[in-house]
């Protein structure tokens, strides 16, 4: 057989997108990932170098300046990067989950106004839906748009977790406006802001206190966004209709979902690459501790789950390519993946040793990194919802 998470069926075109990509990851990100993650450095070369390589127009239609390929081709690329360093390929989630709306839900006039932009990476997007005390209570969401009688927009809040939060110029933010709607979440409006990059008050009305410190994912800024009577207008609505944020934000976060998991079967493939390896080097007992049966079974174990996960990320992606309702399926893709991430992820630590506890080795980094996919664009528990609500409508009337 070939090497692990091999995708059948692939153009031409897509398969020297992924091969430019590998090259980039083995030769640019993989041997500075350590360093870069360890001092907790942002990684503008490599972000200036895939601005070069188009992969922040991948999925913008090129009638706007980007290359106009599918989601698909895009999981694929972000589990390249995150086979790298995984924070590199949060650099760009954001960025396409934010271009995703404009593309599907955005005015002519929007689309015409930054998509060109975003294509070439001149303007980066965020995305922000959580809040400090918000959890997974979407409908609950605090931050209030009033509406003047001028027609504009005052904006009042605060936002969390905005990964890209200090250096994107684009944030598509969920508020609460006055829709007098009875179901909560009728009542949520996506505002397109625009803002300069950096810390601090950034512009009237909006700041960005600080870099939160985490765990893992390092590198990338993750931030929490304040607005104080911030001024929009109602052409900043996302699509110009208010009342219409909750579905827009959980179209986008359907391509979120794909690019977690595609995040978490790279951080996998690492992880079992690591592993193998390093049982066909370390010798016990007069042997490489690939030939004691504990070992190799562990190895066969974390190849079967990491083709596994490759095989219902690449579903799911191309489920949500084909226009078809893919809520189930990403839901499923995520919890499997992410699940599967981090128990391949400890097997290969248990393969290390002592060695890997050490920050001297790569495994250390994919141990920290590796819990982030299980929270990320909702937990496993969330996905099992979403999941049981889908099966259960699906099934509602079987016999």
């Amino acid at each position: 057989m070939s090497r692990l998470a091999h995708t059948l069926g692939l153009t031409e075109f897509q398969t020297e997108i992924l091969d430019t990509v590998r090259t980039f990851v083995d030769r640019q990100i993989i041997p500075h990932a350590q360093e870069l993650e360890h001092s907790d450095t942002y990684p503008q070369e490599i972000v200036d170098a895939m601005r070069e390589m188009g992969l922040f127009g991948l999925m913008i239609p090129e009638e706007y300046g980007g290359l106009g390929e599918s989601l698909l081709t895009y999981a694929l690329c972000v589990e390249e990067l995150a086979r790298g360093w995984m924070s590199v390929s949060g650099v760009i989630n954001t960025h396409f989950i934010v271009a995703y709306m404009l593309r599907q839900h955005g005015t002519d006039a929007q689309k015409q106004r930054l998509l060109p932009r975003m294509a070439t990476g001149d303007v980066r997007g965020a995305f922000s839906m959580s809040e400090p005390e918000l959890g997974s209570d979407v409908a609950a969401i605090r931050t209030s748009a009033t509406r003047g009688a001028d027609g504009d927009y005052t904006i009042n809040g605060q936002k969390m977790w905005l990964t890209n939060g200090a250096s994107s110029t684009l944030v598509a933010a969920l508020v609460r406006t006055d829709e007098g709607h009875a179901k909560p979440h009728r009542n949520l409006t996506t505002f397109l802001i625009e803002k300069p990059a950096g810390f601090g008050e950034v512009a009237p009305g909006i700041t960005i206190p600080r870099k939160l410190d985490k765990m893992g994912y390092k590198g990338i800024d993750t931030t929490e966004l304040f607005f104080d009577d911030y001024r929009a207008s109602a052409g900043d609505i996302l699509g110009g209709e208010p009342g219409r944020g909750f579905a827009q934000m959980m179209d986008g976060v359907e391509v979120g979902r794909v690019n977690v998991s595609a995040r978490a079967c790279g951080v996998a493939q690492r992880a079992f690459e690591l592993a193998v390896r390093y049982a066909q080097q370390r010798s016990t007992f007069g042997k490489p501790i690939a030939e004691h049966q504990a070992i190799a079974f562990s190895l066969a174990e974390m190849a079967t789950k990491v083709e596994a996960a490759h095989l219902m990320m690449v579903n799911a992606a191309r489920l949500k390519d084909s226009g078809e309702r893919n809520d189930v399926a990403a839901g499923m893709a995520k919890y499997l993946t992410s699940e599967y991430c981090a128990e391949v992820t400890q097997a290969a630590f248990r393969i290390h040793g002592g060695y890997g506890y050490s920050k001297e080795f790569e495994i250390e980094r994919l141990m920290r990194e590796a819990p982030f996919l299980l929270i990320g664009e909702g937990t496993s528990e969330i996905q099992k919802q979403i999941i049981s609500k889908g099966l259960l409508r699906e099934y509602r009337d079987a016999p």
